[in-house]
């Protein structure tokens, strides 16, 4: 458990980095890799919440090999976190991934160091997720279960599997025209859901990381081993937030403990989660039947919406 290697990808929020900071304190592993972009031109107060941030993180009280990668200007959130972690899998061959806004449950890093060992030698698995978005429903009878969808709120891979990401996904126009592309999205909702996404992700239209790095996840047919529970929350939601914004902090899906791992007896994706994520999480429900939602009264119209989220 002490020989970890986490990533840690932190840029202008001491109040996220305090918190999330703690949690890697509790954990105590032995090589930590420091990620931060530096600040954005046209934006005075970057400087002092920049150094800030790099404060909090030199206050290490445990052995502990510490690396650090400290952009002296801003990179952006793709170029940061794909060019931090291509430095990180230069030194370790596999490491715990975590951002400033992502709290993990101290069950999360058991999780992660046992499944890295667990498949390390597995092609079929690229990735370990501490996200879990079913609403309580169970998969399976064992500790995780095993989905498409790389949720990267707090995860782990391998330089294996991370040496294949491709930011540009140069394969995109390609791929999708093909049965593969088609097999792999066969809900047509969902295929016209990732179309639009990737193409504007070829296009250069979005600063993202991690949808290329799932593009290149469904292409190589990777797999994410999944948790039962919900192991990390992400605290980042808020009016500071970059793609995640909203009005106020949000409190993010809560965390559980997991407990002792038991493994499922095969290594094959869940569908009927996966079709649960897309239809649940990313409102793919809403995308099949807004039509049909406009015939309804008001009433029973909000009661539908609010079975679709799964409130009573």
């Amino acid at each position: 458990m002490n020989d970890l290697s986490i990533a840690y990808i932190i840029f202008n929020r001491p109040r996220h980095t305090r918190e999330t900071f703690e949690a890697i304190r509790t954990a105590r592993p032995a090589r930590l890799f420091l990620i931060a972009d530096g600040p954005r031109p046209g934006h005075p107060t970057d400087v002092e919440r920049c150094a800030a941030v790099r404060e909090i993180v030199d206050s290490i009280d445990w052995p502990c090999e510490v690396h650090r990668n400290f952009a002296s200007q801003n990179l952006g959130l793709k170029n940061r976190i794909s060019s931090g972690l291509d430095w990180v899998f230069e030194h370790v061959d596999r490491a715990i991934i975590l951002e400033d806004d992502c709290l993990p449950h101290p069950d999360f890093f058991t999780f992660c160091a046992e499944m890295l060992d667990q498949y390390e030698d597995d092609e079929r698995v690229w990735t370990i997720t501490g996200n879990n978005y079913q609403n309580g429903k169970k998969r399976g009878n064992a500790s995780y279960y095993f989905s498409k969808y790389g949720h990267c709120w707090g995860w782990a891979t391998w330089k294996r599997a991370w040496s294949q990401f491709d930011g540009d996904i140069s394969f995109w126009p390609e791929w999708k025209l093909s049965d593969d592309w088609r097999q792999k999205t066969p809900d047509p909702y969902e295929q016209a859901y990732w179309i639009d996404i990737f193409d504007r992700i070829y296009l250069k239209k979005i600063d993202s990381w991690a949808y290329p790095w799932m593009t290149c996840l469904w292409y190589h047919g990777g797999l994410t081993v999944t948790p039962r529970v919900n192991l990390v929350t992400n605290i980042g939601i808020g009016p500071d937030g970059t793609h995640t914004i909203a009005d106020e902090d949000q409190p993010g899906t809560p965390v559980k403990p997991l407990g002792l791992i038991s493994h499922p007896a095969e290594v094959v994706q869940n569908l009927a989660a996966d079709q649960y994520v897309f239809d649940h999480l990313l409102g793919g429900l809403y995308q099949k039947f807004p039509r049909r939602l406009l015939k309804f009264p008001i009433r029973i119209k909000n009661k539908i919406i609010r079975m679709l989220k799964g409130k009573p």
